[in-house]
Parts: C-alpha cells; sequence; structure tokens
C-alpha cells in the first residue's frame, strides 16, 4: 500500500505565487538594511549543542530540535537511560538553530580578529522550534535580523526603531512598536520584594498576551512569588498612561533600586532620541513586555500589526553579556528580528501584496510550427537580454489550449507568430487582460519591449 505524500506537521510548502510574496518581503526588509549599513552573513543550520543550550531559558531549551549522532549512538545509552530528560544530551552533540542571534555572537566571538567592531550584521535565514504548530506559530520559519555588536550606545537601539519603522512603511503595514528595559523589570521584581524572582516573573509575563491575566497570575504564585506582590506587581503592569508619565512613576517607584533607574533613564534617552527623528509608527512604553530569553539584559522591543489579530511580528533587545560564553568578554550587543512568515500572514490578511507580484513572464510566445518556434526563440532571446522575462510554449499544440496556459499563469502578453506573420515580418501581440490585438512589424516589436517591463 503506497504512502500519500506529506511533510512534517509544523512545516510548510511554498508555491510559485508564495515563493514570490515571501521574496517582496525579503528584498524590502534587505534593501532597508542595506540602507542602514548592515552587512550580510550565513551560518549552519546546525550548531554545536553546547553553543544552543542554556541561552533561550529553560523553557526554550526544550524547543531545541537535537540531532542524533551519527552510527550506532543509540547503542551507548543503557536501558534505564532512555526515559531519563538528560538521554538526549548523551547521544546528541548538534541541533537546529533556534533563532539567529545565539549563532551571530557565536559568529563575532570565533571570528573576531576578523571583523571591525561595531559590527553592524544582518542574517536571512531559516530557524527551528519544537514547538505546538497552531496559527502564526510553526516549527520551521523564517527570521530576518539585524545586530550591532561592540557599542554600548542608545543609539543604536534608536537606529533599530526608526530602520524598524520604515521596513513597516515600505510594506504599507500600520504597526505599534512597544519598548521596555529588562532593568526595569528588575526593579519592579525588587519593588514587589521578590528580586530573587526575575526570571520567574520574566517568563511568566511573557505569557500575559497569549495566556491572560488569570492564567499569569496563577502560574506566578506557582513560582513562589506572593499573593500581595503579584497584586502589586500586574497593577504596575497595567498602568495605562502615556510613556514618559509611566517612566515618570517608575522613577518615585525605584527610588532605592539602583538598576530600575538606570532602566528607566535608558528608556528616557531612547524616547529623546527618538523625539529628534519622530518615527511613522506610535512608540509605546509597555511595562508588561518581557520577552522571554534570558540574554536580554536592557531596551528589549516587539511590534504588533495594528489591523491584524497576530502575535508580535518583530522584536529584539539588548544583550551584555552573550558572547563572553564563547569567550570574548565585553562586547554589547542589540538586535532586531522580523518574523518573516508572519509578516506574511499579516499582508495576506490585509491585501498588501501588489497584484503584479506572481507574474513570471510578461509575454509567451506561443507555438504554432517549427519555423514559427525558430522565430519565436530569436525575439525571445531579444527581450530576455533586455531584462524582460519571456517564455515560449515548447510543443506545437491547439492555440486555445495555449492561451488557457497563459491566463493560469497570469502572463499579460502573448506574442503569436503564425504563417501569416512570418510573411509580414512581424508579431501579432495579445493583450491578456483586455482581449485586444495588434500586429506590429519585427522593428516596431523590439521598440515597443519597454511595455512589457
Amino acid at each position: 500500500m503506497s504512502q500519500s505524500p506529506a511533510i512534517p506537521s509544523g512545516t510548510r510548502d511554498f508555491a510559485p505565487a508564495e515563493v514570490a510574496r515571501r521574496c517582496y518581503i525579503f528584498d524590502a526588509i534587505r534593501s532597508v538594511f542595506h540602507a542602514y549599513g548592515f552587512m550580510p552573513i550565513e551560518t549552519p543550520a546546525m550548531e554545536n549543542l553546547s553553543t544552543l543550550l542554556g541561552k533561550y531559558g529553560s523553557e526554550g531549551d526544550k524547543l531545541l530540535f537535537k540531532v542524533l549522532n551519527s552510527g550506532n549512538a543509540l547503542s551507548k545509552l543503557a536501558p534505564e537511560d532512555l526515559d531519563a530528560p538528560s538521554a538526549a544530551l548523551k547521544v546528541c552533540e548538534k541541533g537546529l538553530r533556534y533563532d539567529l542571534t545565539v549563532p551571530f555572537a557565536r559568529y563575532v566571538a570565533q571570528y573576531q580578529s576578523q571583523i571591525a567592531l561595531p559590527f553592524r550584521r544582518y542574517q536571512i535565514q531559516p530557524v527551528w522550534r519544537a514547538d505546538r504548530p497552531q496559527k502564526g506559530r510553526y516549527r520551521e520559519f523564517w527570521q530576518c535580523d539585524a545586530d550591532i555588536a561592540g557599542s554600548a550606545s542608545l543609539l543604536n537601539e534608536a537606529e533599530l526603531m526608526l530602520m524598524t519603522d520604515s521596513i513597516f512603511e515600505k510594506l504599507g503595514i500600520g504597526i505599534t512598536l512597544k519598548i521596555n528595559n529588562r532593568k526595569v523589570l528588575s526593579g519592579i521584581a525588587e519593588a514587589i520584594n521578590a528580586a530573587d524572582k526575575l526570571t520567574d516573573i520574566t517568563t511568566a509575563i511573557d505569557k500575559i498576551d497569549k495566556a491572560g491575566i488569570e492564567k499569569v497570575s496563577a502560574e506566578l504564585a506557582e513560582r513562589g512569588i506572593a499573593a500581595a506582590g503579584i497584586a502589586r506587581l500586574l497593577d504596575i503592569l497595567q498602568w495605562r498612561e502615556d510613556s514618559r508619565t509611566k517612566l515618570q512613576k517608575l522613577r518615585a517607584l525605584f527610588a532605592c533600586s539602583e538598576a530600575g533607574l538606570r532602566g528607566v533613564q535608558e528608556l528616557e534617552t531612547l524616547l529623546d532620541y527618538l523625539d529628534l527623528q519622530p518615527p511613522q509608527c506610535r512608540v509605546e512604553v509597555d511595562l508588561s513586555l518581557a520577552r522571554g530569553l534570558n540574554y536580554y539584559t536592557g531596551a528589549i522591543f516587539e511590534v504588533k500589526a495594528n489591523d491584524a489579530d497576530i502575535g508580535s511580528i518583530s522584536g529584539g533587545g539588548r544583550y551584555d553579556n552573550l558572547t563572553g560564553v564563547f569567550g570574548l568578554k565585553g562586547i554589547s550587543g542589540v538586535g532586531i528580528s522580523f518574523g518573516a512568515d508572519r509578516i506574511y500572514d499579516v499582508m495576506e490578511q490585509l491585501g498588501l501584496f501588489p497584484s503584479r507580484i506572481g507574474q513570471s513572464a510578461k509575454i509567451m510566445f506561443v507555438n504554432l510550427g517549427k519555423r514559427e518556434e525558430a522565430k519565436s526563440l530569436e525575439l525571445a532571446q531579444m527581450l530576455r537580454r533586455r531584462g524582460i522575462a519571456a517564455e515560449i510554449y515548447p510543443d506545437p499544440r491547439k492555440l486555445q489550449k495555449q492561451m488557457e496556459y497563459a491566463n493560469r499563469r497570469r502572463i499579460p502578453y502573448v506574442a503569436v507568430i503564425g504563417e501569416s506573420e512570418l510573411q509580414q515580418g512581424g508579431v501579432s501581440i495579445k493583450d491578456m487582460h483586455s482581449g485586444g490585438q495588434r500586429f506590429v512589424s519585427e522593428a516596431e516589436f523590439e521598440k515597443m519591449a519597454a511595455e512589457f517591463e
């Protein structure tokens, strides 16, 4: 019995039209990255598991796809080890990358003698997470990252904000840019007498959008936060004043928190930069923004689409210690990641893709026989040398069938060269949108090539 073809859950095939739309997104993002001076790198799909483990928190580590060592790796396990949580670590030395930031930190540390700091890099590649597939959440997806390593200046954060605004303006997506600071969250933890529970707090409140306040409150209690502290925390996270007023209130709250006050100062400096060159999008200090990854140490940010019901479509932050675990101390970094798959879903939902995307050839030559085919090939090559996509139908079938093919391919023009056209030294051009058809000489055809661009 033959097996029906299928792909793993949480992964997707992309048809030509979908690939064209994805390339449109990548090209838009890449063009803005270049405008801000970022340079491209690529890293392997697999990293050493030791590179990945411990960088994403305990929950993130559980989502790592681990790669079984080659050979009879399982023979190294005793039967009693098979159900142990650490069993995979004994037979797996590699894992698929979870994000692009940790591989970037490894790259900077490994090639530190070959790069100039501050190093501005971008990367557009797929990542993998062993997550439960659902709407807007996949096991294989693409990220588009831009990072700056080797500078602690908050001007970098401001430039990433402005770059983000430019990217989504170029794509036509209205956004809200939410910002916070891990030092502020540290100050809040101190203010509710739970300074030692910062990781528990950030892990829990990072789920507010998905799980809701009640479930987050229950999780905080399970993690050992006192009821009074939870009530105070949730009150702070739901402040509704404007950004500057929130920061003023935090200054009063953090009178005895050095870390908290530093976080407030950094957010004020970032807002001051954005006042100099105001972005088109709305910028909001959101105290519930936590970003679940453990490596963030300063500013954190997320982007939400204003008119689409989907999670964050971009996010990032400052990380001061990530390269240190790879032996390179004192290198601060900051970066942002754009989720291409969610951006695609938003653009599709809002109808933002230009109608021309997905067109392959601009003109198709029908095939009516060997002599006609030879002339079609000559003229098609002339167009291709000018950068105009042209296609020749490969077989001399009925004209109606060839026209139906052109319609299905959304090819806007069809060139007909038959016996009559050969005798007259010209081409009949059919506009597939209007249905109109006209005869032009070969000389006129060469001159009108611009119409097909």
